[in-house]
């Protein structure tokens, strides 16, 4: 089981750990709904150095960025992010994940932490016929998410950055908590504005707490992945291995607006024939009418009793106090209002299919 350079530091602090995608991780401190109603309504700090980043540099760089990705890196400017999937040659998908424009040259991509492996294994193929120079970095970096309608607030004495002025998915190399040259990213998980700050490991523990000093005053809280996993959820956010995977397409998934079929990429000739016709099953939202608590793998039922779908992601919603999830239907079934039912054991609980995201700011 893997560390982070801050798995110390969350156990002193009471942190509940686990294991997850190969690392010890702190699941909560305080619990789930304190911490989810913190990044909600003030700041939080999460670890999330567990993740993975590839450096992807050289002339051919972006001919194989452009080749492995769905979305259009080519519209990157030097400052800017971008989400993006990699889909494999069956119609599912790789992995999601963010592409950074660092420098003319040079991409910075940050991978699921269980798909490490699997994604530099994919690109590498690749990566033959181009040669661009890759370098897994994922080892030596650290990540942290500052999340939170407060975090500019809270964080602008940390750094000469003016960090109000970073606008969504975009960033900045600068100072940060006395540490020079870190990305400050406005990204993130959660739906609540704020940060993401990739550093050295070496470099992580004196941000940390720099960070945690400077939030005080506006209720700052370490956060764990639990809360990570109710805030995404509410903002209808795929998970990996959840809402998304091997066998799922991007267009199934709801993912066609990163997928640009104005460039060829792997698969893409295939997925756009998808795109001609209707799809056979869509992930949808849907919000329980009842109490109850949606599970991954429950059964998604209509009502003649048919079985139309599963459900990938499900959680009682801290700030809606209701059961929400994500789950594939049949095509024709993914429409906004259409009442259906989740098998929870023996029951068979009433819900209703809304618009993403269930949480409205």
């Amino acid at each position: 089981m893997k560390s982070t350079a801050l798995t110390k530091i969350h156990e002193a602090l009471g942190a509940k750990m686990v294991p997850f995608a190969g690392y010890l991780m702190p699941v909560s401190y305080e619990g789930v709904t304190i911490e989810h109603e913190t990044v909600r309504e003030s700041v939080g700090l999460f670890d999330v150095s567990h993740m993975g980043e590839f450096l992807i540099e050289g002339p051919k760089a972006l001919e194989l960025i452009q080749e492995v990705s769905s979305n259009d890196a080519a519209k990157l400017n030097i400052g800017r992010a971008q989400y993006s999937c990699l889909p494999n040659e069956s119609g599912g998908i790789v992995d999601d994940l963010i592409i950074y424009r660092v420098k003319e040259e040079t991409y910075l991509l940050v991978v699921n932490a269980s798909n490490i492996k699997k994604d530099w294994e994919h690109i590498s193929k690749y990566n033959q016929k181009h040669q661009a120079v890759m370098r897994n970095i994922s080892e030596s970096f650290s990540l942290l998410a500052i999340q939170g309608p407060k975090a500019v607030e809270a964080m602008q004495a940390l750094s000469s950055v003016i960090l109000k002025d970073i606008k969504f998915y975009h960033f900045v190399v600068g100072d940060f908590a006395g540490i020079p040259n870190v990305i400050i990213s406005a990204t993130g998980y959660t739906g609540s504005g704020g940060f993401e700050i990739y550093c050295k490991n070496e470099e992580v523990e004196q941000i940390w707490n720099k960070v945690l000093e400077a939030g005080a005053a506006f209720g700052i809280k370490p956060i764990g992945l639990a809360a990570r996993d109710t805030l995404r959820l509410e903002m209808g956010y795929c998970l990996y291995g959840n809402d998304i995977d091997d066998t799922t397409s991007p267009l199934e998934a709801g993912l066609g607006w990163i997928t640009k079929f104005s460039k060829n990429f792997v698969n893409s000739k295939a997925l756009e024939k998808e795109k001609e016709q209707p799809l056979v099953k869509k992930l949808v939202g849907f919000e329980l009418d009842d109490r109850g608590i949606p599970r991954k793998d429950y059964k998604i039922v209509a009502e003649d009793g048919k079985v139309i779908g599963r459900v990938t992601s499900g959680t009682m919603s801290p700030s809606l106090n209701k059961g929400i999830g994500l789950g594939y239907v049949n095509g024709e079934m993914a429409i906004p209002d259409t009442k259906i039912f989740i098998q929870i054991r023996k029951k068979q609980i009433p819900a209703t299919i809304v618009k993403l995201p269930f949480y409205k700011k």
